[in-house]
């Protein structure tokens, strides 16, 4: 009699564990807060904007004038450099090779050019003027003017070839420090304009914050606002910031910070703020940032004066 009712009854205690575990995997997931809490501005009113920090100078994309193979790099990733520095050499003994024979027709040139000279003085110098013509005079002083441009090309020659090998060192036009380092010796570094440059320089001594302003909120920007900054990923690092400048036209926003809410169709206006580095220490050219700018609440309608229109 037990042996028939235990049957049934493990049947429907196996019955009531599957809905139980059916309705708990089913049921609402626990929500977990974010890993670092969100920033929290001193402003009760306000307007946000992700920034990207940049050097005071720019980040300046070195490139090279002509192409070349990479003989030597002078400097690494953090050096300080000043201007006229020099930044990385590229190979240049096809013209060291061009140099040597054109010291050779230099010095042709001069033996030559010594030679009218010479042969110039002896017809000046023939005490009967009858002796040599009119003619002969014209053209030997002629050969002389001759020899003499031939002489000056000959050294230009030489001055552009070395004019052109001093170009394949290139040097900072502006100091600051080394940012990137993207080539190698005997790598083959390309002139004009790179997606990646060859090197990355700026001043960092004052650090700039390039905000991104919705055009929506471009108008609710002032200058004299107060600003801060927050540094993603951290806790308490902020630091005021100082108003630069605003650049007047409004671009397509290229700068994604990532949220899932955010648009890519979006234009913005972008404001320049710039900090102390040793304000917020640990912080580095390139770092995304949070920006929060003072501003004066938005009307609703039930403060809004009648006949008002937001701008």
């Amino acid at each position: 009699m037990i042996r028939k009712l235990l049957l049934p009854v493990l049947a429907l205690a196996g019955v009531i564990a599957v809905v139980g575990a059916v309705v708990l995997e089913n049921g609402p997931s626990p929500q977990s807060g974010p890993v670092v809490p969100p920033p929290r501005p001193t402003f009760a009113s306000y307007v946000a904007g992700s920034g990207v920090i940049e050097a005071s100078s720019g980040n300046i994309a070195v490139g090279t004038p002509v192409p070349g193979i990479v003989a030597t790099i002078f400097v690494k990733w953090g050096d300080h450099v000043n201007a006229g520095d020099p930044l990385f050499a590229l190979d240049d003994r096809d013209l060291q090779a061009q140099i040597i024979p054109a010291l050779a027709r230099e010095r042709e040139a001069d033996a030559r050019a010594e030679q009218a000279r010479t042969q110039l003085r002896r017809a000046e110098s023939v005490p009967d003027p009858r002796a040599i013509s009119t003619e002969e005079l014209s053209n030997r002083r002629s050969a002389v003017a001759i020899s003499a441009a031939a002489l000056a090309t000959a050294k230009a020659q030489i001055e552009q070839l070395r004019l052109e090998s001093q170009r394949r060192t290139v040097r900072a036009l502006a100091p600051g420090k080394v940012l990137q380092v993207n080539l190698r010796p005997g790598e083959f570094a390309q002139s004009g304009a790179l997606a990646t440059p060859l090197m990355v320089i700026g001043d960092d001594t004052r650090l700039y914050v390039r905000v991104d302003i919705d055009q929506f909120d471009a108008w609710r920007v002032r200058p004299e606002a107060a600003a801060e900054i927050f540094v993603r990923g951290t806790t308490g690092r902020h630091t005021a910031l100082r108003f630069e400048r605003i650049d007047p036209y409004v671009i397509p926003k290229t700068a994604l910070s990532g949220s899932s809410t955010e648009r890519t169709d979006a234009r913005v206006l972008q404001v320049l703020y710039s900090f102390e580095p040793a304000s917020l220490p640990g912080t580095y050219v390139g770092q995304q940032v949070d920006v929060f700018i003072e501003a004066p609440p938005l009307a609703t309608p039930a403060t809004a004066q009648p006949g008002a229109h937001a701008p």
